[in-house]
């Protein structure tokens, strides 16, 4: 059996320093092209990619170059009358990710009032099952992601209340392993990306206490690989997202500093295109909008001072948070 990392090896001429107005200019002009080969594959993303887009912007102190009227009146029209959930672009079955994902970025706006509120409550509340779990649809998915989703969405609403919180934290805390992780659901496999929705939910509903912190908190810090990046299961390659999956459930954990955090930089740094702007999954790959945000959001979290605080929890600019008055519980040492 071979005993060989699976990892990137950093070139001597990758980016070092943060190139913010590139990224900057990326994101102001993605998407501006409608008939656009990519834009057009990508409608079934269309509303978490405004989320990802605006949430970098906010955070780069740039949002004024997102056209604020547009975007508004565009997740208007994604919410269905019936339902009153929320699709990722017009005429798509709404879903409880794009339902969060249009939440945050009205959060941002502090527009909140401009969807049908009671409607939202009304979805997301009707996704739960007995068991706690939720669904992301009609159609039945169970995922923690959608546990986190609804708690996240609702918390935003300041509707809690409207869901059975204790159940939803039973059965997160059922999808607990061995080794302290989470997965989709009981029995999976632990993943860095699970455990950030399990942590989040927990964090919300101030139920940290019932974690295996230390036994957790280890087996993210695995993660670091010799690159300084981050996987998100053992064996698998380092991958940007993972410096915010990782890096927000140990900040949740108030272990951040269990990794090393020059390392992480430098590896975070190398995954920006210089030419373009943007970050990409591993340094030389094609940027996006996904990569981009939790690349500048994990720089937040390593401490980035030209970049605005970010909320580990729902991976918002901390302002936004404190505007909302809301209160996610972080783990004393």
């Amino acid at each position: 059996m071979s005993n060989t990392i699976k990892d990137v090896v950093l070139s001597d001429d990758r980016p070092k320093s943060l190139l913010l107005q590139k990224h900057s200019d990326y994101l102001a002009s993605y998407g501006l092209n409608k008939d656009d080969y990519e834009y057009c594959m990508t409608e079934y993303l269309r509303m978490s990619g405004i989320y990802w887009s605006l949430t970098a912007m906010e955070l780069m102190g740039q949002s004024h170059r997102m056209p604020k009227e547009e975007i508004i009146e565009f997740i208007k029209s994604c919410q269905d009358t019936e339902s009153g959930g929320v699709s990722s672009s017009v005429g798509h079955d709404p879903h409880m990710l794009y339902t969060l994902s249009a939440v945050q970025v009205l959060a941002m706006y502090d527009r909140l009032d401009c969807l049908d509120v009671e409607g939202l409550v009304r979805f997301v509340s009707s996704l739960q099952n007995e068991d706690g779990s939720f669904c992301g649809d009609k159609w039945g998915e169970v995922d923690t992601r959608f546990s986190f989703c609804a708690v996240m969405c609702l918390s935003l609403l300041q509707r809690l209340d409207a869901i059975d919180v204790s159940k939803t934290v039973d059965f997160v805390l059922s999808c607990m392993n061995f080794d302290g992780g989470f997965g989709s659901k009981p029995g999976s496999e632990s993943h860095a990306g699970l455990i950030y929705c399990c942590v989040g939910t927990l964090s919300i509903c101030k139920r940290l206490d019932a974690l295996r912190a230390d036994e957790l908190a280890w087996w993210l810090c695995e993660r670091q690989l010799p690159s300084g990046g981050l996987n998100g299961r053992p064996e698998k390659l380092p991958d940007l997202c993972y410096s915010w999956w990782v890096m927000s459930s140990l900040s949740m954990l108030n272990r951040i500093h269990w990794v090393d955090k020059n390392n992480l930089k430098q590896f975070i740094m190398a995954c920006q295109d210089a030419e373009t702007g943007g970050f990409s999954d591993r340094p030389g790959d094609i940027t996006d909008p996904f990569h981009t945000l939790f690349g500048l959001a994990g720089l937040s979290l390593l401490g980035e001072t030209a970049i605005k605080p970010v909320n580990p929890t729902y991976c918002l600019p901390q302002e936004t948070i404190d505007r909302l008055k809301l209160e996610p519980q972080v783990l004393h040492i």
